[in-house]
């Protein structure tokens, strides 16, 4: 077959499958991200049928795929949000990292992996889904839980970090010296609060030099604007997607309203794409032998989550079915922890199974673990109570702290309220 042939055929064979994949996990309420894995452990190296002709196009779309995720991501926020987040959610940041992140480095020096291993996994283990969180909350009909806004809060921090974290584990998966990962971190940190300014200060400039009543032209002006920050970026060793982010950050309003919507299509495409090639990368036979320490780090990182959300919501005076609630939501782990595990396979290339079966387990756990927490901590509490369910009683009243966050979820998820009857603390 001729190879543009082949190439069409199995682009249009994937891309088949992964729409048929997505409506198929719609129907089921899960999430399709373990479907769009294990679709690329199936097609990949050592699976049922490996593509060949299409690899390197698929490789390019998962490149594209991280990009319109970061670059989504910061068009949900604005700096305004950012700054506010950081002064009052920095406590509850801090408190996730140390929690999530501990378990992940831990595991790889056990493992063997070295200083770049651990920093890698650490991050896998650290870094929440927002599109699974996104989904889930708008499943159990909870955009206007008193909670909410502190598990925005945690995620809005998660996302800042990023703009750190993955600086550092660039210039240290390149290999440089540690002046010059000291430089890529200070250029990530310079550049950050640059656009910071930049948007609180001219905000409107720029968004007013994007912006376009032509479709069109506004799709073409945002997403070239996005690819060439992105590539200076990765020439600079900060990361091509840390540039997506900051794009997003500058701009504002009505801009980015419109560049949301007309994003939101390709981001899904392309995101399908990236999960399919990482999954692509990753030899099926190297999963079963890690599913163990995967799982025993999935059951740690489980509860080292819970307990972040539970001490994010009592800071916030949330009562305690929302701490539950909160800690139980934030369980989900998806689409951050593949694209750091895919910056680090290159260099650890163990990182790649483990941090594949990881996600297949807490992706799948939490939207259960979301739904099922405080009911099962209000009948174990009701049981030591002699049978009483007093969880959560005379939270009713208490009020809600100010989170730095609107009840505004990040773009990963169709988020039309449901009528689902869930008590709202």
């Amino acid at each position: 077959m001729h190879d543009t042939t082949a190439l069409l055929v199995e682009l249009g064979a994937v891309i088949l499958g992964l729409g048929l994949v997505g409506r198929f996990a719609g129907r089921i309420g899960l999430s399709p991200i373990p479907l769009y894995l294990l679709a690329g452990l199936a097609f990949g190296h050592g699976g049922l049928i490996p593509l060949k002709a299409s690899e390197e196009f698929t490789m390019v779309g998962a490149e594209i795929g991280v990009i319109l995720l970061l670059l989504l991501l910061g068009l949900e926020y604005s700096a305004s949000e950012l700054v506010t987040s950081l002064k009052t959610q920095y406590p509850s940041g801090v408190v996730d990292f140390v929690l999530n992140a501990t378990p992940g480095a831990v595991a790889a020096l056990i493992l063997g992996w070295g200083p770049v291993g651990a920093v890698a996994l650490a991050g896998v283990t650290w870094i929440s889904s927002s599109g699974v969180i996104a989904k889930v909350m708008t499943d159990l009909g909870r955009l206007g839980n008193r909670e909410t806004p502190v598990i925005l809060g945690v995620l809005v921090m998660e996302d800042l970090a990023m703009a750190v974290y993955l600086p550092l584990l660039t210039a240290m998966l390149a290999g440089v010296s540690l002046a010059g990962g000291s430089l890529a971190l200070l250029i990530a940190l310079g550049a950050v609060g640059l656009v910071l300014y930049l948007a609180l200060r001219h905000g409107r400039l720029i968004s007013r030099a994007v912006s376009s009543d032509n479709p069109e032209m506004l799709l073409l002006v945002v997403l070239g604007l996005t690819v060439l920050v992105a590539g200076i970026a990765q020439q600079l060793q900060v990361s091509a997607a840390v540039g997506a982010f900051l794009v997003g950050i500058a701009l504002s309003g009505e801009v980015a309203e419109g560049a949301r919507k007309l994003l939101t299509p390709l981001r899904d495409l392309f995101a399908a794409v990236f999960f399919v090639f990482f999954g692509l990368s990753t030899n099926p036979a190297d999963i079963p032998p890690v599913l163990l320490p995967a799982a025993l780090l999935a059951i740690v990182t489980l509860f080292t989550k819970i307990a972040t959300g539970y001490y994010a919501a009592r800071r916030a005076g949330i009562g305690s079915r929302g701490r539950w609630r909160a800690g139980g939501t934030l369980v989900a782990r998806g689409e951050f922890s593949i694209v750091i595990a895919g910056l680090a396979v290159a260099t650890e290339p163990r990182i790649g199974p483990i941090a594949t079966a990881y996600v297949l387990i807490l992706v799948i756990v939490g939207p259960l673990t979301a739904r099922w927490t405080q009911p099962v901590v209000a009948r174990i509490e009701a049981r030591r109570g002699g049978g009483k369910d007093t969880s959560g009683a005379a939270a009713e009243k208490e009020p809600v702290a100010p989170s730095g966050a609107e009840h505004r979820l990040p773009a990963h998820a169709d988020l039309t309220p449901e009528p689902v009857g869930e008590g709202r603390e």
